[in-house]
């Protein structure tokens, strides 16, 4: 096994197993740091690097943006019935990370997909996925304040890893139940929110 990053922390944390899955997966870490050092930046949309949302982020927090080898995530949920029969009450809600520091062609590709939690039941978890969610959620928090130190052995240093989340995708079901608002009635949407136009 390559083991390009290695997590100093003895945690068991998400970005332990992060760091680990990646070392399993890539036979160089510079690929990690792609989205800064490689990607053509031509004002083409090619990659999540190349969108707006990402450049305000880095504008917003400059000292975070001038390391490269910090992890930008992304985080996805929607429930299903595994069973593939209806008739059966049975939800599972998948939680996975999406690593957006990786190159276009491997971000989105299932190996490089994180399972972080995942909620299994009769029903739907509801307005209790943050309970699920919050281990996820303070080690997230972490990450982005304090990190972990991390040895990159394509650089051959040790450095100060941080991560932050950029975004959620989802329909609005899964929507409302991760960020606990309201996808009915006079406030659906989400860039609206109270400054509605349609009145």
């Amino acid at each position: 096994m390559d083991k390009s990053w290695i997590n100093l922390d003895d945690r068991a944390s998400t970005i332990y197993i992060l760091t680990l899955h990646l070392s399993k997966k890539l036979k160089t870490t510079s690929l990690m740091r792609w989205h800064g050092e490689e990607r053509k930046d031509d004002g083409v949309i090619r990659h999540p690097a190349d969108s707006s949302g990402w450049k305000d982020f880095d504008n917003k927090h400059p000292k975070f943006a001038s390391d490269v080898c910090n992890v930008r995530i992304g985080l996805t949920s929607h429930g299903f019935n595994p069973y593939r029969n209806m008739s059966l009450s049975h939800s599972t809600w998948p939680v996975v990370i999406i690593i957006y520091n990786l190159p276009s062609w491997l971000c989105m590709k299932q190996s490089f997909l994180l399972l972080s939690t995942l909620v299994n039941g009769p029903k739907g978890p509801g307005s209790k996925i943050d309970v699920y969610m919050q281990p996820l959620i303070e080690e997230l928090k972490e990450l982005w304040s304090d990190g972990v130190m991390t040895f990159d052995a394509s650089l051959n240093q040790m450095f100060m890893l941080r991560a932050a989340l950029l975004w959620i995708v989802s329909d609005f079901p899964a929507y409302a139940m991760v960020s606990g608002k309201s996808t009915k009635g006079e406030f659906t949407c989400p860039h609206c929110d109270k400054n509605i136009r349609s009145h």
